[in-house]
């Protein structure tokens, strides 16, 4: 019984590193390096690395709100508001 429940352990882990592995090297927004470096980082620690690295290439996907301004007035760049006489 002890021995199927590594086997399943190792192939859920074996899963996961593939299915990252596939996803780090679809990513147009990393260089190779990075992605041999990530790569080689998530089949070095199983399943740390390869949760901690897809949620942070993921991360890199969500799209960005634009921060609205705060305050009115001009926006012109010039605090005092005279344009220099």
């Amino acid at each position: 019984m002890e021995f199927e429940i590594w086997y399943l352990v190792v192939g859920i882990s074996i899963l996961l590193n593939i299915v990252v592995s596939i996803f780090l090297v679809r990513r147009d927004d990393l260089e190779a390096f990075q992605k041999g470096a990530q790569i080689f980082i998530v089949w070095l620690i199983p399943f740390f690395a390869a949760i901690g690295l897809w949620l942070l290439n993921r991360s890199q996907d969500a799209p960005v709100r634009k921060s609205k301004n705060f305050g009115g007035g001009p926006r012109d760049g010039i605090a005092g508001g005279s344009s220099g006489d």
